[in-house]
């Protein structure tokens, strides 16, 4: 009875077809010469898709910035037209996210910049249970993030110890200053990947500086009403960090290169649900000092979204590891523009997977082999399979 059973089993498994790779691609508005850039998509349980972005004249200094957001309805061809999801009037919004909780709330989350620097944005999060119909969703809470980054002169100072000489000397001579000052250390926190939640309900927030180029984790233990902040992750430039949880609880920090060369993404892990990590370190992968992106899989794999070169961003590759990281054994371009003279720029990823398995996409479009009075900017979508991924670049 057993053997007949296997036996069954095989033989519908070698019935069923293979898996066709499937990759679509679309623009979620024409080309615009406004700078749209920094996009965070999300699936929503009805099956629709919501991205943000934020739009201007420029980005920290210009104070027209907007958050901007686009739907698309499930079994709908296109996007609705962009409409304004958040604004500040007279101040630069920027770097949105969004995130689903465990409870099916939906979440956005940005920075207001006050004083046109990136060392003075403050994050806001609002969360909306009804967000079902057209446009804005209708909020439940607004409020700002303010965090006290913990232990940060003592992290700081075990990091600055080897660089008393050289080159390096007085920019970590600075942030040693500034990690001791506490308008310094509980400003500029900003977003960029996508939140994650853990199976005990704890939100981990990902963040990062550009003031001293380390990251940090929002922490919330009781859906957003309350937050505290893990210790910084310190390193030589690494920012915009993106989570993976391992099988054994262990949660990995990937991030984008902010520091000097060689350009590879930086890596830290937390083994104690995001409170400390370890220092941040260089990987073996190129990253050209953009931001990336990694999710879970639902078949345990891990896939991460990033731009696979040195310099330059024309270069946008996927990659799937079935080892925790350890190894990325398929990859394939999702973009790749090989000009000599003047590449466009992919760049500035997120990804999300549906629950049928496939992956949806958006990532800012830079067309600079246009005149820069031509419109030659926009936000585009993809919808791939993993087979896609796994079939690997065209010969």
């Amino acid at each position: 009875m057993i053997f007949r059973t296997l036996s069954a089993t095989l033989l519908l498994a070698c019935a069923l077809p293979a898996q066709q790779p499937l990759l679509e691609k679309e623009d979620i508005f024409p080309m615009e010469s406004k700078h749209n850039h920094a996009s965070a998509i999300v699936y929503l349980p009805d099956g629709s898709l919501f991205t943000t972005w934020y739009r201007g004249s420029g980005e920290r200094t210009a104070d027209d910035v907007q958050i901007m957001a686009a739907r698309k309805a499930k079994g709908a061809k296109t996007w609705t037209p962009p409409f304004v999801l958040a604004d500040q009037p007279g101040f630069p919004d920027t770097n949105p996210t969004l995130f689903v909780d465990h409870s099916k709330r939906l979440w956005l989350l940005w920075q207001t910049i006050v004083a046109n620097r990136w060392e003075t944005a403050i994050t806001n999060y609002r969360i909306a249970s009804n967000y079902s119909k057209p446009g804005v969703p209708k909020w439940d809470l607004s409020d700002i993030m303010l965090l006290k980054p913990a232990n940060i002169a003592e992290r700081t100072a075990e990091f600055a110890a080897p660089y008393k000489e050289g080159p390096r000397a007085a920019l970590i001579a600075r942030k040693l200053e500034e990690a001791k000052d506490k308008y310094a250390t509980r400003m500029g926190w900003m977003t960029r990947a996508h939140p994650v939640q853990l199976a005990s309900g704890r939100i981990l927030v990902p963040l990062y500086s550009d003031g001293f180029s380390f990251s940090l984790v929002g922490i919330s233990d009781d859906n957003g009403l309350t937050w505290h902040a893990s210790e910084p992750i310190v390193g030589a430039g690494n920012i915009q960090p993106a989570f993976a949880v391992k099988k054994n609880g262990e949660i990995v920090a990937y991030m984008r290169d902010n520091g000097p060369p060689p350009k590879r993404l930086h890596i830290s892990v937390s083994k104690d649900n995001g409170e400390t990590w370890t220092p941040a370190k260089d990987t073996d992968i190129p990253n050209s000092g953009t931001g990336v992106e990694v999710i879970n899989l639902k078949d345990g794999r891990w896939l991460m979204i990033n731009n696979d070169t040195e310099k330059d961003r024309y270069s946008l590759a996927l990659t799937i590891s079935d080892d925790e990281g350890q190894t990325w054994k398929w990859k394939r371009h999702i973009e790749l523009d090989t000009r000599a003279d003047r590449p466009s720029s992919f760049h500035y990823p997120s990804i999300v997977q549906a629950p049928d398995g496939t992956i949806h996409a958006s990532y800012s479009v830079f067309l600079n082999y246009l005149p820069n009075d031509q419109p030659r900017k926009t936000i585009r979508h993809a919808h791939f399979n993993l087979a896609w991924v796994e079939a690997g670049d065209p010969k």
